[in-house]
């Protein structure tokens, strides 16, 4: 798998999370402490986000980092 694939998997992985939850995009990203214009590049696969970055996000959904990468 490419890079550029495993960022748009990522963030595909994290929209689905968000959306099961019920969250918005805007909410999350406040609840995550990441800005939401860098959230949606992220949501996008335009960016490769920090392990910090990963771990805010994972907490702002309530999952732990290595269910972002659950995946098929």
């Amino acid at each position: 798998m490419k890079n550029d694939d495993l960022l748009v998997k990522l963030g595909e992985r994290i929209v689905q999370l968000r959306k099961e939850k019920e969250i918005r995009q805007v909410d999350l990203a406040i609840d995550s402490e990441i800005d939401d214009g860098s959230l949606r590049r992220i949501e996008k696969g335009k960016i490769n986000p920090t392990t910090k970055t990963l771990a805010k996000i994972a907490k702002g959904l309530g999952v732990e980092i290595k269910d972002l990468f659950d995946f098929k």
